[in-house]
């Protein structure tokens, strides 16, 4: 594994992590509606989906030798 690896998988682990606890949270409460409890897992799942996709991207990009992604424009 390369160095360059590293900043973005520790970046996408503590954000899985707090998308876990924020959808913990929602369904610790008790007295919560079910339609909140539904949006409010909705959201972590997807914004998790989305963290994880984006550090396939990263790795891809960082495997083929680009560094940064203004050389596109």
């Amino acid at each position: 594994m390369d160095k360059r690896m590293i900043a973005p998988m520790i970046v996408t682990i503590v954000l899985i992590a707090y998308f876990l606890l924020w959808l913990l949270g929602c369904y610790v409460m008790p007295d919560m509606p079910v339609i909140i409890k539904l949006i409010g897992g909705i959201i972590p799942i997807s914004l998790i989906g989305v963290s994880l996709f984006i550090l396939r991207e990263r790795m891809k990009e960082i495997k083929s030798g680009e560094e940064d992604d203004l050389d596109k424009y």
